[in-house]
């Protein structure tokens, strides 16, 4: 566990250092040549998504996909409240930005790589957005609702996923609740497969949130749009 402790330490160091003012001059394809491979499925096979939440699991990735890409997720859930209601916010979306975890994994020891990255995700949702979109670590795509409310993730050459639920859990009881360890909770993890107009990419995985939960009431007032913080793991299939 000390040794977990160290190297998550020396992680977030090296987070903020690309994410601070003084990195902002830094190319962001400045990390090692791993990270910079066109074709992350060899480099990728030896990880496995994470599926449990200790009482229940999403289904596994569909037999003959291979994992295209992990990402750190970065943004914001999207609600809607109206006027005079107390009753809970309405779900309208999300938007974020997907970093390119595999310009971290090279940093980390391959023995502890996942449990540092889940810490690093817990530790992500109270990073500034600004400050996220202008570090050095790659931005590989966004997530967020197309016109007719459909999920959308945009991975550029990667690919294009357009998605449907397929499944969801609740995410573990211990999970970050929201930035700073406030908030009302972490969002479910969920399991995504293709709807028409997708490219390249047939399942995504959201798992180890942190935050995007709405509070359990609108509490009366005027119509208005809520946007909570949130971060999370997106690992693609395809």
């Amino acid at each position: 566990m000390t040794a977990l402790r160290s190297s998550f330490l020396a992680i977030l160091a090296l987070l903020c250092i690309v994410c601070s003012t003084e990195a902002r001059s830094i190319p962001r394809w400045s990390f090692p040549p791993e990270s910079r491979n066109n074709n992350k499925s060899s480099s990728l096979s030896k990880y496995q998504v994470p599926l449990s939440n200790g009482s229940a699991s999403l289904p596994s990735p569909t037999p003959g996909l291979t994992l295209k890409a992990i990402t750190l997720g970065r943004g914001t859930q999207n609600y809607t409240c109206k006027a005079n209601s107390t009753a809970a916010p309405t779900a309208i979306g999300a938007k974020a930005d997907l970093l390119d975890a595999s310009a971290i994994l090279p940093f980390l020891p391959p023995a502890a790589s996942l449990a540092i990255l889940n810490l690093i995700t817990e530790y992500l949702v109270s990073f500034d957005l600004s400050v996220i979109e202008t570090s050095a670590i790659p931005i590989l795509g966004h997530h967020y609702f197309d016109a007719a409310g459909v999920p959308t993730f945009d991975l550029g050459s990667t690919g294009l996923l357009k998605a449907k639920k397929l499944a969801n859990i609740a995410a573990p009881a211990t999970a970050c609740k929201g930035a700073n360890g406030g908030g009302d909770g972490a969002v479910d993890w969920l399991a995504l497969t293709d709807a028409p107009g997708s490219v390249g990419l047939k399942e995504v995985y959201r798992v180890e949130t942190a935050g995007g939960k709405a509070p359990s009431s609108c509490g009366g007032g005027p119509e208005r749009h809520i946007e909570v913080q949130y971060s999370a793991q997106y690992w693609f299939f395809g």
